[in-house]
């Protein structure tokens, strides 16, 4: 019987019907490979094998999103933890190795022999209830943006087909009126035909504000134009069907922005979070999805080079403090603290004030919020770990 060994590095490629995982010794040769369909029985039974091959497995996925939930929730409930290599590690890992094939067998490898020459991967945690609902939520949301923004940008288009001066007549994006009538008139002689009193009355009936005024712009728009463009009945009818799935995409946005603020307030650090200008509770449900636990980073620095606020030296001989904006960073928590940074300079305060000292010291827009995004993080971070909340004026120092 053969010794058991002292350690293996589990590598795993993670796929939705199935995973592809290997296991190698410290001399790098390949002690179990084999596929694992994406069920609770079969990754129990590899995972019951795996352990059994030595006293200690070191585990690394390339995908720690939905994907590999059940993957990393099973090993986590019987002890074991994860890496997460990135895909992009995994593709520049892979020239190393010997052979040009592209397999789940040898992606699975690459994970593992990656994992185990470096040690310096950020471990997964399975996120708590909480996390985990802010995750789902917020994806949710970002894909009825997505869906709001396509849908706005086809009634547009088409509607400059039947009639440009109503397609500028209104701003479709922020203008619910607007929608309304266009889901029931689309052409400037429907318009016209109907009239401002009838059109008013008809606005009004569906709770239009300001009735009176989207009828009046609508008329003029319809008095501009008397010419009937090529298929305007069928890009009326065009027209219609995405106005009025618009309007069903407002009520579940504005249902689902609710939700969210609900579950993110229920975070012990939410008030926290909130307090500092420019972080709402939508902006502050991504920050915990995205940044997850804020314990994991050393300090206010490696948040922010995690997200990409640092910039990263490129020199070479005698060329030094050649500074770059950085390539590898995740793009979530750099979204947060950037638009939160561009939120915060509308309001007179600290945060406006040290914008406008970049942009006076030639910094351009983009640059200065940049730089805001980076003190930013270190005024969280500060927070966070004295546990207060924000305030524009200095605290006060206490003597022990």
């Amino acid at each position: 019987m053969s010794k058991q060994r002292t350690r293996v590095w589990a590598g795993v490629d993670a796929g939705k019907a199935h995973h592809w995982a290997a296991v190698v010794d410290d001399t790098g040769a390949t002690v179990w490979s084999r596929k694992i369909a994406n069920d609770e029985t079969a990754i129990l039974d590899a995972l019951g094998e795996i352990v059994g091959l030595a006293e200690r497995v070191s585990w690394a996925v390339d995908i720690s999103g939905t994907a590999s939930a059940l993957l990393l929730a099973l090993p986590a409930a019987h002890g074991q933890q994860a890496v997460y290599v990135p895909g992009r590690t995994v593709n520049r890992m892979s020239g190393a190795y010997r052979g040009e094939a592209k397999t789940g067998a040898r992606d699975a490898y690459v994970i593992a022999e990656t994992s185990r020459v470096r040690n310096d991967f950020r471990a997964i945690d399975v996120p708590v209830q909480l996390a985990a609902d802010l995750a789902l939520l917020t994806g949710h949301r970002a894909d009825l943006v997505a869906d709001r923004v396509r849908m706005i940008n086809r009634v547009r288009d088409v509607l400059t087909g039947i009639s440009p001066a109503l397609e500028q007549a209104f701003d479709y994006s922020a203008h619910k009126g607007a929608l309304v009538l266009l889901s029931g008139y689309q052409t400037p002689a429907a318009i016209r035909r109907l009239g401002r009193t009838r059109l008013t009355a008809w606005l009004a009936n569906r709770k239009v504000r300001g009735a009176e005024a989207v009828a009046a712009t609508a008329l003029n728009a319809a008095q501009a134009q008397h010419t009937t463009l090529p298929a305007e009945r069928v890009a009326a009818a065009i027209v219609a069907e995405p106005a009025r799935q618009l309007l069903g995409v407002d009520e579940r946005l504005k249902k689902i922005e609710d939700q969210i603020r609900d579950t993110f307030r229920g975070h012990p650090q939410a008030e926290i979070i909130e307090s500092l200008p420019g972080i709402g509770p939508i902006l502050g449900a991504e920050l915990v999805v995205a940044a997850g636990d804020l314990a994991a980073h050393a300090d206010s620095g490696h948040l922010a080079s995690a997200a990409g606020l640092v910039p990263v030296p490129r020199d070479s001989g005698r060329r030094t403090g050649n500074l770059h904006r950085p390539q590898r960073y995740s793009r979530r928590p750099r979204r947060v603290f950037y638009l939160s940074a561009q939120s915060s300079i509308i309001r007179d305060g600290p945060h406006r004030d040290f914008y406008l000292k970049k942009r006076g010291q030639g910094l351009k827009h983009v640059q200065a919020v940049i730089a805001l995004a980076r003190r930013r993080v270190d005024v969280l971070w500060a927070l966070l770990r004295d546990n207060r909340v924000f305030t524009p004026a200095i605290p006060v120092t206490q003597a022990a």
